[in-house]
């Protein structure tokens, strides 16, 4: 953790339990690829299976380019249809659930906080991968998929709202905007540029990796975590009962 990193989590450490006691019921809005999951499937894939022509297509997403919509599009098309099946299975042995994520959803049952899982992955292996946790199939919110032609064609079910331009996909900042700000105590966890516009919204960050230099570049309230063991240990710090 870097010195900035260390002195911004010194900082929340103290004041997580005024913005929790706000009065307002926390949302949590958590990513999937890189948060929930050990890797990122969707570069996994590619990585993986190697078709032709991907690796310009995740530069041009990186140097903004292109959007993650477009780029994402892309590199799927990439692949045949055909390959449905072995790419799930690739990525169901492959892609790891971090430490204690049933401990965070267990910790949210009881305490009656609402979950979301804000992906810009896939729907035919985000689903099967979030089964055994048993999250409602209407607090998962990522893209979806077309098997009917030759090649995989990704479909945009949660696109951005009027008040977002940047071609997500599938738009986590629209989703955060509908649980507005007055009512709500807001949190993202998450680890990268799909999350950087979400968390210029909520109350507070739970980071990873690029989403932390991110945060302590724009001064946003932020904490380092590695596993959801760490996310559980500073949310119980808040008074639920207040």
């Amino acid at each position: 953790m870097s010195g900035n990193s260390k002195a911004s989590h010194s900082k929340l450490t103290a004041s997580v339990n005024p913005i929790l006691r706000s009065g307002k019921p926390p949302v949590l809005f958590c990513d999937f690829d890189g948060t929930i999951t050990l890797s990122d499937n969707i570069v996994a894939v590619m990585k993986h299976f190697n078709p032709e022509g991907w690796v310009p297509i995740v530069e041009d997403i990186i140097a903004l380019r292109k959007s993650v919509r477009q780029g994402v599009g892309e590199m799927f098309e990439l692949l045949p249809s055909s390959m449905k099946e072995e790419i799930t299975s690739y990525i169901l042995k492959t892609a790891g659930i971090r430490p204690g994520f049933q401990q965070l959803l267990d910790w949210c049952k009881t305490n009656g906080v609402e979950f979301f899982v804000t992906s810009g992955g896939i729907d035919f292996f985000v689903y099967p991968l979030l089964a055994p946790f048993g999250i409602p199939k209407d607090h998962i919110y990522c893209n979806g998929s077309d098997f009917s032609g030759e090649r995989i064609r990704i479909t945009w079910p949660h696109s951005c709202d009027e008040h977002c331009d940047n071609d997500c996909g599938m738009c986590k900042t629209a989703v955060i905007r509908r649980f507005p700000q007055d009512r709500y105590t807001r949190i993202l966890i998450g680890d990268s540029v799909t999350d950087f516009a979400g968390a210029k919204l909520v109350d507070l960050v739970f980071s990873r990796s690029h989403l932390t230099e991110r945060c302590v570049e724009l001064g946003l309230p932020h904490i380092p975590f590695e596993t959801f063991h760490d996310v559980v240990h500073h949310l119980e710090q808040g008074d639920w009962n207040s």
